[in-house]
Order: C-alpha cells, then structure tokens, then sequence
C-alpha cells in the first residue's frame, strides 16, 4: 500500500514545482553609458517676416501661437504719401497725353503744308521730334505709376514660411520703417537641442541612438521614445557642446520646453542577465544560481528585457528562471 502511495505522490510534488524558464551563463559584456540631460525643444529655422515699405500698421491678423501658411498675410502696412504720389503721376500722365495729342497735330498738319509748298522739312521734323518725346514722356509716367502701384501692394506683410508665430513685435497703429521685423515665425521642423559637458563631447557622433523621455505635462508612464542625433555643432561654448536630435512627434510642444533625453557617453564593462530572472521577495532582488540557490544582487540599468547587475553576481555563473 506505502511503495503504491509513492509515485503518485512524487508527481504531485513535482507538479508543484515551477517549471524552469530557461538558463544562462553570466559573461561579462560591453554596456553603453547614458547620461541624463535635458534637451529643449527649437525650431530648425526661425524665419523674420519684415516690413517692406515704411508706414502705420493698418491690419494685424495674427498673435502669438497662431499658425501660418507661407505666403498668407500677416499683416497691412499704409502710406498715404503713396496715395498721393500715385494721384500725382496721374495728374502728370494726363498732362502728357494731352501734350502728345497737340503734338500728333502739329505734325499732321505740318505735313499737310509741307506738300502744298506751305511749309518746310525743318518744321516738319520739329514736329515729329516733339511728338516722339511726349510719346517717350506718357510710357515713362506710366512706368512710374506701375512702380508707385507696386509699392502700395508692399504694404502686405507676407508670411516667408509655414510655421507657428513665436512673437509679433509690433502693435496696431505702430509705425515702422522699411525692414523692420514684424512677426518671428518658428518653421514646423522642431528638433530637440541638448547641451552635453565638454568631455562628452569625443563620444558623440551624428547617428547615435537618443532615449527621449516623457514631457514634463505627461504621465510619468509614458514608454521612452527612439530619437537619433542629426547634428554636432563644431564648437564648445562655456564648456558645453550642442547637438541636435531628430525626433517624430514634436509638433505640439512649446517651442522652449524643456524634455528629459538620455544620450550615450561611451561603454564600460557590465554583468546583464534576463529580466524575468529577478525575482523580487521582502524588499530585496533575487537570482537563483545554478547549484548555489538564490542569491541577493544589486540590480543596475534597465534596458529592454535585460537588467544590469552591480553585485551578487560574477563572470562564469549559470542563472536558471
């Protein structure tokens, strides 16, 4: 009856039993070493949209944090000394119209006399010559009119570039002079731009792979994102470097805003082992080690699906889960 209770109750206690995961050897392998900064959120290029004529500010259509398509206007600028040049030109033209009449005239009369005998060769070239010159006169005004009509269109502050509106430095019924800045625009490339200490700067390339964290209005949840840096700027100012992080999704973040990035600044030696080999038991983190039970480490980075471990462990021992 006792050696028939045995097998059944073998199963049992096996089946009991977890079942193990798998096993690996410890080896000591090369681990990136990030450091924590902050990167700012820029605009790849700030773009002036600029007063073209001198004048008062008639028409403000945009503010701070509006967005805008290249080419839309931003805002109206009036002269009334170009309405009044304009009404002078005409004035002028039709003057010289009236000139050029008389002077059409003239020279058909002219040699009207000159075939009846009446009149000689020198008049008649005389005529003809003022006729020329008043022609000469009405294209030159209407010329001048065309130039006096263009720089009354000048007066539409033009958005140079599509983007978000950073600052608009003038007011309703300001008055600025040609090439004044009216609006600074942000183009709707934004990029991160860190600041790493100088003796970073050796290890890091255009290429590298940049963790972004979580905006600071974000849940602290949120999973990092994969950015890359996409240019290192040839100079160090005040003991920094800067670069710049290409990164998707940046759209609706204030230009300014500051983000946590973690960026590699080299490798150095490290023991990484499985994630779903912790087991976590009274506050203290365990590996179970192939012939030698569980034993306490001290877990590091985590990366993926794989933790590091700064002791408890060494090079060579086997880890079961």
């Amino acid at each position: 009856m006792l050696k028939s209770a045995l097998p059944v109750f073998a199963f049992v206690l096996a089946a009991a039993l977890p079942a193990l995961a798998g096993e690996m050897t410890v080896k000591t392998g090369q681990m990136e070493d990030l450091k924590a900064v902050f990167a700012t959120v820029e605009s790849v290029d700030e773009v002036l949209a600029r007063a073209r004529i001198t004048g008062t500010v008639s028409g403000l259509l945009v503010d701070e944090g509006a967005q805008v398509e290249a080419g839309a206007r931003i805002a109206t600028i009036g002269d009334p000394k170009l309405a009044l040049a304009t009404a002078g030109i005409d004035a002028r033209l039709k003057g010289a119209e009236a000139e050029r009449d008389l002077a059409e005239i003239e020279f058909r009369r002219s040699g009207d006399l000159l075939a009846k005998g009446a009149a000689t060769q020198a008049r008649v070239d005389n005529a003809r010559t003022r006729l020329d010159v008043a022609a000469r006169t009405i294209a030159a005004l209407r010329a001048e009119k065309q130039v006096s009509a263009e720089r009354s269109g000048e007066g539409a502050v033009l958005a140079p570039a599509s983007g978000r509106v950073l600052k608009v430095h003038v007011t309703q019924g300001s008055v600025v002079m040609a090439g004044e800045t009216i609006a600074t625009i942000a183009a709707e490339n934004y990029i991160l731009r860190m600041a790493l200490p100088e003796r970073h700067a050796r290890f890091i390339k255009v290429g590298d792979k940049v963790q972004v964290g979580p905006r600071s209005l974000a849940a602290s949840t949120t999973p990092a994102r994969l950015g890359s840096v996409r240019q290192v700027y040839p100079r160090i100012e005040d003991g920094r470097v800067m670069a710049d992080v290409a990164v998707e999704g940046l759209g609706d973040f204030f230009v300014g805003e500051r983000v946590p990035v973690h960026v590699s600044t080299g490798s150095r030696p490290a023991l990484v082992v499985p994630r779903a080999a912790i087991s976590r038991r009274f506050g203290l983190d365990f590996v179970t080690v192939k012939d030698v039970g569980a034993v306490v480490v001290q877990l590091g980075h985590a990366e993926d699906d794989s933790v590091e471990v700064l002791s408890g462990l060494r090079d060579g021992d086997v880890v079961t889960w």
